[in-house]
């Protein structure tokens, strides 16, 4: 009963099992916490970031479809667009009036060129709307991975304590064990959030840009239409 009595006066809390930790156990913990609070500071701007896309693409979408000129709309939003939809769109309106002769005519191939500068600002709108989704998928995948190196570590230093010793009882392994242990705990703390809402996040933003070449197609058809009533 000795053994189990002592193990059970050891402080098994998550901070007691840091500090008794070697220091490259203690190193990976701090990795880990670290990448789990940048994930997750990452999650909460991506959902913010995403509903004001949403809120912006849906006001502007009502805006374009008023009825209002496009001329009129675009002059009214000005050198200096809010929103992503605005900003593609001023994008394809600014080489549209780029794209006519001085006797108001559309050049050769203005259209193929207003499709390339609306695609140029797609993509650069998705490349904001992606950044930081990376660390999320590198943290998912690799987390695990750290958290288990910090295992092994932490083990192979409770098996030289026990040779060290020479006592293999209860209150010299349990305490070298939990603390390998934590180390894989963190890992998946970290990793599962991670997963889970870059897979979320990912699959928003496809949605999103997919909403956008839908308008620029639209907008397209509505250029070349204009532009054949001509």
């Amino acid at each position: 009963m000795e053994p189990i009595q002592a193990a059970q006066a050891i402080d098994f809390s998550a901070v007691a099992l840091f500090w008794r930790s070697s220091l490259t156990v203690q190193v990976v913990m701090i990795m880990l916490i670290v990448a789990s609070f940048w994930a997750w500071a990452i999650i909460v701007q991506k959902f913010l970031v995403f509903a004001r896309t949403r809120a912006e693409a849906a006001k502007f979408d009502r805006a374009f479809w008023s009825g209002e000129p496009l001329d009129d709309l675009y002059d009214r939003l000005g050198d200096r667009p809010k929103g992503p939809s605005e900003r593609i769109f001023a994008a394809g309106m600014t080489e549209w009036r780029r794209s006519h002769r001085d006797d108001g005519r559309l050049i050769p191939g203005g259209i193929a060129r207003i499709d390339r500068a609306m695609n140029v600002a797609i993509q650069r709108e998705e490349g904001r709307l992606f950044r930081g989704l990376s660390f999320l998928a590198t943290v998912g995948s690799t987390a695990p991975f750290i958290g288990l190196f910090g295992t092994v570590w932490g083990i192979k230093t409770a098996f030289e304590g026990i040779a060290l010793t020479q006592d293999t009882s209860l209150a010299v392994v349990a305490p070298g064990i939990a603390e390998a242990l934590l180390a894989t705990a963190l890992g998946l703390v970290a990793a599962i959030p991670a997963v889970v809402f870059y897979n979320k996040l990912s699959g928003d933003a496809e949605r999103i840009t997919g909403g956008w070449e839908a308008f620029s197609d639209e907008f397209s058809t509505l250029l070349s239409r204009q532009m054949d009533e001509e």
